[in-house]
């Protein structure tokens, strides 16, 4: 696996950056934060993921390892796929990604191309909690690290659900897109809890 490219950068395109490392050309695809930042003869570390599908090979690179953590854990979200995750680092900050997460602001998400508001609002509902900023670019900058909390509405129903015997990243997945097909605003509201275990719990009895 190619987790990180140090060399001189060759050229710079729309989407992707060609890095040589060693008389080895790397074409990267980036964010365009990051190949703002890029120019041709430049010397560049870049930390890379390499992704594998059945129609190709792609290596997405990225400037600080807040926005790689962040792009690994955007693309763990059902149906977020790594175009988008880029999409969106295209369009804010790691830190600012996060705090979007944190305050259920589905809209600011859904700014990217490609994203849409269900799909902001599966991000918010999967990745609410576990968003690690340590290491932010506002940590960096001298703040206190920013740490997201906890919907405590998706906690009830998704333990509603493991109590009814049902594993707890079947019933997260389940609350997820129960709340992202039916337009359930977020964070989930007290009143809203039965609805969402009761659409949640449909969908998990049609997948037996």
């Amino acid at each position: 696996m190619i987790g990180m490219l140090t060399g001189r950068v060759e050229s710079v395109e729309t989407d992707t950056a060609l890095i040589d490392v060693g008389g080895v050309g790397y074409e990267t695809r980036m964010s365009a934060t990051d190949l703002g930042r890029l120019h041709a003869g430049q010397d560049a570390c870049v930390f890379t993921y390499l992704n594998l599908s059945q129609d190709s090979v792609t290596l997405y690179g990225f400037l600080d390892r807040d926005a790689k953590r962040v792009f690994l854990q955007l693309i763990k979200v059902s149906g977020i796929g790594p175009k988008v995750a880029q999409s969106l680092l295209s369009t804010m900050t790691p830190s600012q990604l996060a705090r979007a997460i944190a305050d259920n602001d589905a809209a600011a998400l859904a700014k990217a191309p490609g994203l849409g508001r269900k799909g902001a609002q599966k991000i918010i509902l999967e990745l609410k909690g576990s968003v690690d900023l340590n290491q932010s670019d506002d940590a960096s900058a001298g703040n206190a690290p920013y740490r997201p909390t906890v919907d405590a509405g998706v906690e009830q129903v998704v333990e509603g659900l493991i109590s009814l015997g049902w594993r707890q990243q079947d019933a997260q997945r389940a609350v997820t897109e129960a709340c992202a097909e039916n337009d359930v605003p977020m964070p989930l509201a007290s009143d809203d809890a039965p609805r969402v275990l009761r659409l949640a719990l449909a969908r998990m009895d049609r997948g037996r």
